[in-house]
């Protein structure tokens, strides 16, 4: 891949615009998406109303997997945004992509590794202070690092980086790798005429696994942030 991206500095800290410009995009068309579906909510639902109460019973059922018990409700919210800004993310690339002068301003936000580890790495806080709020920091310390026996600590310390490195790496992967595929098609389509019916009708195959690959990981990503939580909150 040869495109380049932009990088503005703010009071001496670097900025990728590739990253704030689709990162905001996402944002806001979730915003508009939610507010869309949740206009006229009556109490027969119907149209509309059913798609938004669909994927919020999705993401409580992702939520009741990992924390059967009354404290699964308090990530009702949580699990319902991670599952829709993740999944939105993931498509933007597939519509849309902005490239001036081989620069890149707009994709998936999802398939740069910066945006992942971000969210990584809110999971990974939102987790560890949830164990703290539940049991005070000794209870937590005890129940994350310390169980089920002391011996245990080296490998348990670890194994906190490990989630937060693969819970980003996973999901960037995933998108990163379709959006490179989807890139190679494009440039062999534009070789000549003769491939470029094929490449046209693999083009459009990938694109409809893509939209299924990108709605498993926004499924992934949200199950595995509630399992973490879970392992902070619950007595091992």
């Amino acid at each position: 891949m040869d495109e380049k991206t932009q990088i503005v500095t703010f009071l001496g800290i670097p900025f990728n615009l590739s990253n704030i410009i689709s990162g905001t995009i996402a944002a806001f068309l979730v915003f508009c998406l939610v507010f869309w579906l949740s206009r006229n909510i009556q109490m027969k639902p119907s149209g509309r109303q059913n798609l938004l109460e669909w994927i919020i019973d999705f993401t409580n059922g992702i939520v009741k997997s990992a924390i059967p018990d009354e404290a699964g409700k308090s990530y009702g919210l949580l699990a319902f945004t991670l599952f829709v800004f993740i999944f939105v993310a993931n498509q933007l690339g597939l519509a849309i992509e902005v490239s001036y002068n081989d620069y890149n301003f707009m994709k998936s936000p999802t398939s740069m590794p910066m945006t992942t580890m971000t969210l990584a790495f809110i999971v990974f806080l939102l987790a560890h202070y949830m164990g703290v709020k539940k049991f005070g920091f000794k209870g937590y310390f005890v129940n994350t690092f310390m169980s089920p026996m002391k011996a245990l600590l080296p490998i348990n310390i670890l194994e906190q980086f490990t989630n937060f490195i693969t819970l980003a790496l996973r999901l960037y992967g995933n998108i990163f790798a379709g959006e490179i595929l989807l890139t190679l098609i494009y440039k062999l389509a534009k070789i000549n005429a003769f491939v470029f019916i094929p490449a046209s009708v693999l083009e459009l195959i990938w694109q409809g696994f893509s939209v299924f690959i990108g709605s498993i990981q926004a499924f992934v990503f949200t199950t595995l942030t509630m399992v973490y939580i879970s392992q902070k909150i619950e007595k091992e």
